[in-house]
């Protein structure tokens, strides 16, 4: 087993302090910035718009992740004190809130920005740097000794110090290194095919594969919130479905109707 005894903290400055997590998503960003910024040069798109992008990609992540933290984890405790929500220095962050808070904040970007050609079409090129910022930020969960596994007796388990002395599943390890994996293949994909990729493709790839993992990988954790206890689903997999049925309905469209409709013709 590993014994993990990291501190979150790198090294702090009087009031000021760096942590692992904090400079993990960061780097997601400034990295995302240059894939994207390669795409929209390939694709002929303006610097201002993908300056834009920033800014809506910054906002949506963040206020997504701690909105969908505090409403699918722990909603009494937030509607009691609404003050709490706006504290993200605390900690408490969610995937699926990010989820929604990304595709939300790029909805509004696509209806601002009329050079885009379609919602579809910027997700498809948005996922490639979410699925490696997921990367980031699940190395920065593990830093931080949050987001763990079960107890288990696997010869690669993790005693988190901070948390106890059970030997658990290093599940931000798994998680990270789909995700990685993840971003290699949508990033290769979009390489090859380039801007005449199906409209879809790589947004449907990206829902069922990030969503799915995440589905099975939570029958490894341990639950993040009271109300899971006993809960044959947990909140991680039940909002993970919808958006795994949305994937399969992307590329059903871009292999089925799609297809059926240029056969008839």
């Amino acid at each position: 087993m590993v014994i993990w005894d990291i501190s979150p903290e790198i090294f702090s400055l009087g009031p000021i302090s760096i942590r692992w997590y904090g400079l993990l998503f960061a780097t997601s960003f400034f990295i995302g910035f240059y894939i994207m910024e390669s795409i929209f040069k390939k694709e002929g798109k303006s610097e201002n718009d993908l300056n834009d992008l920033v800014w809506f990609m910054i906002l949506g992540t963040v206020a997504g992740a701690r909105i969908g933290h505090c409403l699918f984890y722990n909603p009494e405790y937030y509607l009691s004190n609404p003050i709490e929500i706006i504290k993200v220095w605390k900690g408490g962050l969610a995937s699926h809130g990010a989820a929604v808070g990304i595709i939300l904040s790029i909805l509004y970007y696509v209806k601002k920005h009329p050079k885009i050609p379609s919602f579809i079409w910027m997700m498809d090129r948005i996922v490639i740097t979410v699925a490696l910022a997921a990367f980031f930020i699940r190395m920065g969960n593990l830093f931080n000794s949050e987001i763990y596994g079960r107890a288990t007796d696997v010869a690669w388990s993790f005693v988190f110090v901070s948390i106890d002395s059970v030997p658990r599943h290093p599940t931000q390890i798994y998680e990270a290194l789909a995700y990685l994996a993840i971003f290699v293949i949508l990033y290769s994909l979009y390489k090859k095919q380039g801007p005449s990729i199906e409209t879809g493709k790589l947004f449907g790839i990206f829902l069922i594969s990030i969503f799915g993992f995440r589905f099975f990988v939570e029958f490894y954790k341990a639950n993040q919130t009271y109300f899971e206890e006993g809960m044959s689903l947990n909140m991680g997999q039940l909002l993970s479905i919808p958006l795994i049925l949305y994937g399969v309905y992307l590329l059903y469209n871009i292999y089925f109707l799609n297809k059926n409709s240029n056969g008839d013709n």
